[in-house]
């Protein structure tokens, strides 16, 4: 079937086909993936989409499945309980408690104590955030990926605590990423401070945005502002941020409705990439939903990601494909197919699935 052909059945699309397609892939990887797993960011993510299933659902399965997880992970990320060893850069072992990807995963713990309150599930998210939030350093979040692994971390546990230090911290932390990372000129994030430009250059002089990495903050955005008070007093620059970025991917969408791995440059890493098209998708979903984004101008573009997910990521056994692997860049020469799959990119699916419906079922 043609792009336009696709587009003209997926507008009859219905809610409940999309409530199909979540269920669909759900059931998929929970089968095939125990959840006995360490609480790392990969994992991580995949629960923050399979929350959300949840919460559409009401799939007890689902929401059993996170609480194993959390439960195998004793509610903590990296474990030591030796403070004087507390790392913040790049580690998975034990001692990295305070590197972010280590912290995705209280966004699910906090999700878990919202539905059936209990103190020891939020303790150790308390314990590390409020220890770190005492320290004067404000270099945690140095890498895009960081931002979403915490930020609505910040957001939920002020929600839970009402302590306003999450909200001050999460804006003077940002703040430091966005000078790390954040181009002005095009309105996207390096990935971390090895990619800016003009340190970083591809195909004879071009900057190079990574998809994944850009489709981690926007969806960071996405939550934080689902979280943050509405006068909360910084509200605005994130909505700014927001607002800015899509207008950027709005430019940068492949004809077939994906974004290449290179957001700029789509024959650096040629073809269809799912976890950054699906945060894109996720991320413009929800601001279109929420009011954030014109649907006259970015709906078109959501509709053309999501032909993309659901007609050729989406493999008939409810697999998702076309999912680069753990990685920080656009690679040239690296082949993905219709079996290149990963939790993150099952989390992101769903994350974009579960807006969809939302849409659909206005």
């Amino acid at each position: 079937m043609s792009i336009s052909g696709q587009l003209l059945a997926q507008s009859k699309e219905s809610a409940k086909d999309v409530m199909d397609v979540i269920r669909k892939v759900n059931d998929y990887w929970q089968a095939g993936n125990k959840p006995q797993v360490r609480a790392f960011w990969d994992h991580a993510a995949y629960h923050t989409g399979n929350m959300e299933a949840y919460r559409l659902t009401g799939e007890q399965r689902y929401l059993d499945y996170s609480t194993a997880w959390a439960e195998y992970n004793q509610w903590k990320g990296a474990k030591s309980d030796n403070k004087a060893e507390w790392k913040y850069g790049y580690g998975e072992s034990d001692p990295y408690v305070l590197f972010g990807d280590w912290q995705c995963c209280f966004q699910t713990y906090a999700d878990l104590y919202n539905i059936a309150p209990d103190k020891r599930k939020i303790a150790r998210a308390r314990e590390v955030m409020e220890y770190q939030m005492s320290t004067d350093f404000n270099g945690y979040w140095w890498w895009a990926d960081g931002l979403y692994m915490v930020m609505p971390v910040m957001t939920k546990m002020y929600k839970i605590t009402k302590k306003s230090i999450y909200l001050d911290k999460l804006y003077e932390y940002f703040m430091f990423a966005d000078s790390l990372m954040y181009d002005s000129e095009i309105g996207l994030y390096y990935r971390d401070r090895n990619f800016v430009y003009p340190k970083h250059q591809i195909l004879e002089g071009k900057k190079d945005f990574w998809a994944r990495g850009d489709g981690w903050v926007l969806a960071a955005l996405a939550k934080v502002l689902q979280d943050l008070p509405k006068k909360e007093k910084h509200r605005q620059f994130y909505i700014d941020r927001f607002r800015g970025m899509a207008g950027t991917l709005v430019k940068c969408q492949h004809p077939d409705g994906y974004w290449t791995r290179s957001l700029l440059e789509h024959n650096f890493a040629p073809g269809p990439e799912t976890s950054g098209t699906a945060f894109f998708a996720y991320g413009l979903q929800w601001g279109i939903n929420q009011g954030l984004l014109d649907g006259n101008i970015y709906q078109p573009v959501v509709d053309k990601a999501w032909n993309y997910l659901k007609n050729m990521a989406l493999q008939s056994d409810g697999c998702v494909g076309y999912v680069q692997p753990i990685g920080a860049k656009a690679i040239p020469d690296q082949k993905l197919d219709a079996r290149s799959t990963a939790d993150f990119g099952v989390g992101a699916f769903l994350l974009a699935a579960c807006e969809r419906y939302r849409y659909l079922n206005k």
